[in-house]
């Protein structure tokens, strides 16, 4: 028996404004901020019946007290889908919502589902990375890893004498563009249509109401990042300013085989084209998505020169750098983050790869004449994770490369 494989789209993506870690979500439960953003889904796509969802996965990276309990399937429950709509949660680290989206669409692709909502959540406020972990001592005591691997910002470190070019000043300046493109971005209205106001309380404060991401920081300079303590090691390179901070937030995407979305009257934002997760030494984790592009785009028959649209994750500075230098791209490239990243947005790990795809949906609607883009993460303990895209809004305008069929691509 035969089974074609479907056309999977990115229908719709929202998230809430990212917080820092005790900042306005520090009375606020992670669940209630998924749900939120599960119910604004629906809110927003009342062509689709709710019972014709047939899955939600929520990532978690820290699965514990308010982010525990299967929550893809409670949140599901708690934001009002019908009972018969499954859940489940996952883990990968910083890549936990980038997963949920490959799965389903997965599972769209084999004809399992038709619809599925995808999305992550962290709490960092609440849940700090490792909370209640227990690492088998195995993982030291037998060197599988260098200590250094369980400490993320001694990966970046460690990256920086893998690229002894990428330096202090470049990765500063990389720092002060992500806040002023987000900047930008926020001044253009760019940012805004993706968010979910969330209402927060506080015992002292009292009620108010979370509309722009609170890690920004658009006065920063060179300057003041110059000032700034590089706590993983001296004189290092890696400092809060160069680097994504802790912070609370979630993200949700719904998901379709195109043919049902067309049915529905669902807009078609993004088409799946492939995606690959490797691994890579710990020590380093980010340069993951440098592995991780190279298979993508082996498996959708692509070269780098295909994309021209990037989002990629700014877990770190430098981790955006290595993956630009390997391809020999600009730092300064407009191609690349264009509206800004985690650097100036936050990064609340599990859910962050969501909002990568919220933002290439958004280049693509600019952009007609891009054809390809893709979205891009490094991953805790040595992992990459890339998806490429396909705009649905090409023109076929712009660039494109033959392969050696010669079929435009």
């Amino acid at each position: 028996m035969s089974r074609p494989q479907r056309e999977v789209v990115f229908v719709d993506g929202v998230r809430t404004p990212f917080g820092k870690a005790k900042g306005q979500y520090a009375e606020t439960r992670a669940d209630d901020l998924v749900i939120k953003c599960i119910r604004e889904l629906m809110r927003r796509n009342p062509s689709l019946p709710p019972e014709r969802v047939d899955e939600v996965a929520v990532a978690a990276t820290t699965q514990i007290g308010d982010q525990g309990l299967t929550i893809g399937r409670t949140a599901a429950l708690l934001a009002g889908l019908p009972q018969s709509v499954p859940g489940y949660s996952i883990d990968r680290m910083c890549a936990g919502a980038m997963t949920a989206v490959t799965n389903t669409a997965s599972g769209i692709a084999f004809g399992a589902y038709d619809v599925a909502i995808a999305g992550g959540v962290e709490h960092m406020g609440r849940h700090p990375m490792g909370e209640g972990v227990d690492p088998n001592p195995r993982i030291l005591s037998e060197r599988i890893v260098d200590p250094d691997a369980l400490v993320m910002g001694k990966t970046a470190e460690n990256l920086h004498d893998r690229y002894p070019t990428i330096t202090k000043q470049r990765v500063d300046e990389y720092a002060v563009r992500s806040q002023q493109k987000t900047k930008a971005a926020y001044d253009a209205g760019k940012i805004q249509p993706d968010l979910v106001p969330v209402a927060t309380r506080s015992a002292e404060a009292g009620w108010g109401l979370a509309t722009l991401d609170e890690p920004m920081r658009p006065e920063t300079t060179m300057e003041s990042l110059a000032g700034l303590k590089t706590p993983f090691r001296s004189h290092g390179n890696v400092t809060a300013g160069n680097a994504a901070g802790i912070n609370d937030g979630a993200t949700a995407a719904l998901l379709a085989d195109e043919e049902t979305a067309r049915e529905l009257g669902l807009p078609v934002k993004m088409r799946l084209v492939t995606y690959a997760f490797v691994g890579v030494e710990p020590e380093v984790m980010g340069a993951g998505p440098i592995p991780a592009t190279e298979k993508a785009l082996r498996l959708a028959g692509l070269t780098i020169d295909d994309i021209d649209a990037f989002e990629v994750n700014e877990a770190f500075a430098v981790q955006v750098l290595a993956f630009l230098e390997h391809y020999g791209i600009a730092d300064d490239d407009p191609r690349v983050n264009p509206y800004g990243g985690a650097i100036a947005m936050g990064h609340p790990l599990a859910s962050s790869g969501v909002r990568l795809m919220n933002q290439l949906a958004r280049q693509f609607e600019e952009r007609p004449e891009v054809r390809y883009g893709l979205t891009t993460m490094c991953i805790g303990i040595g992992m990459g994770g890339t998806v490429i895209w396909e705009n649905p809004h090409w023109t076929g305008a712009g660039s494109s490369s033959s392969d050696s069929t010669g079929e435009t691509k």
